[in-house]
C-alpha cells in the first residue's frame, strides 16, 4: 500500500514513515499542505495521515480539499496534538475517518492503520476471489474466465489481481509500476502501456463481460464496472 504522510515536524515524520515501512507499505512524506495537494493530481495513494497543524493551511482544509477532489474513498487519519471533544468532532465532520493524539504511540498507530485499510479495501484479502466471469486463486495464482484457465505471466496476474482488487478506482502509473513491479523497479511507461493492453485483449476485458480497463491521461488506469452495479468479490 501507498500511505502519505503530511506533517511538518522531521522526527514526527520519520517516526511513521518507520511504522508504514515496518508493515510492509510505502511511505510518502509531505511537509505542507499544498505540496501534497499538487501531487494529488497526478499521483494516487492508499491512506493518508495529516497532523492539523502546517505551514500553509490547517489539516481540516486539506481535508476537506482532498474529499472535494478525489471522493470519499481513500481513509484520512489525524494525528495531532489537539485532543479535545470538540476537535475530534470537527477533525471527523470534515471528512476524516479517524483521529489520535500525539505523542505518536506506535502500537496504536499500527492498529489504527490496519483497521482503516481492512475496511477500506476488502478485496485484498487472498484465497479464491471472483468478480463476474473472472475467477482468482491468490494462493495458486492462477486465473479462469468463464472456468477456463488463462495462462498468464508473473507480472500480468500480478497487474490483472492488482486491477481487479481495486475495480472504480483510478491509479496512477506510479502506483500501478509500484505495486506490481516493486517501488525500485524502473518500469518504461510503453511497457506498463504494452502490459495493460496485453491484459485487455487476454482477458477479453469488454463491456459484454462485465468490465473495462479505461485509460486517464496524464494519470493511469482506472478498472471498471460495465454494468449497473459492481458487486464485492466473492470469496471462498
Amino acid at each position: 500500500m501507498r500511505i502519505a504522510v503530511l506533517d511538518d515536524d522531521p522526527l514526527v515524520q520519520e517516526l511513521e514513515r518507520a511504522a508504514i515501512e515496518q508493515l510492509g507499505h510505502s511511505c510518502y512524506v509531505f511537509s505542507d499542505g499544498a505540496s501534497l495537494l499538487k501531487d494529488l493530481r497526478r499521483q494516487t495513494f492508499d491512506l493518508l495521515i495529516v497532523d492539523w497543524h502546517l505551514p500553509d493551511m490547517d489539516g481540516p482544509r486539506v481535508v476537506e480539499s482532498v474529499r472535494q477532489s478525489i471522493g470519499s474513498n481513500m481513509p484520512i487519519l489525524f494525528v495531532t496534538r489537539r485532543g479535545t471533544e470538540e476537535d475530534v468532532v470537527e477533525g471527523l465532520s470534515c471528512g476524516a475517518d479517524d483521529f489520535m493524539t500525539k505523542p505518536v504511540r506506535v502500537g496504536e498507530l499500527t492498529a489504527r492503520l490496519n483497521a482503516l485499510l481492512r475496511r477500506a479495501y476488502p478485496a485484498t484479502q487472498t484465497g479464491i476471489l471472483e468478480f463476474g466471469i473472472y475467477r482468482f486463486n491468490t494462493d495458486k495464482r492462477t486465473l479462469e474466465v468463464r472456468g477456463v484457465p488463462v495462462e498468464m505471466k508473473t507480472r500480468e496476474f500480478d497487474l490483472a489481481l492488482f486491477m481487479f482488487q481495486n475495480v472504480g478506482r483510478l491509479l496512477s502509473r506510479d502506483h500501478v509500476r509500484e505495486m506490481v513491479w516493486g517501488q525500485l523497479y524502473q518500469v518504461p511507461s510503453r511497457s506498463l502501456d504494452t502490459h495493460v493492453s496485453r491484459l485487455r485483449a487476454k482477458l477479453e476485458l469488454t463491456p459484454e463481460n462485465g468490465y473495462v480497463v479505461n485509460a486517464v491521461y496524464g494519470v493511469g488506469y482506472r478498472l471498471e464496472s460495465s454494468g449497473p452495479d459492481t458487486p464485492p468479490p466473492a470469496t471462498e
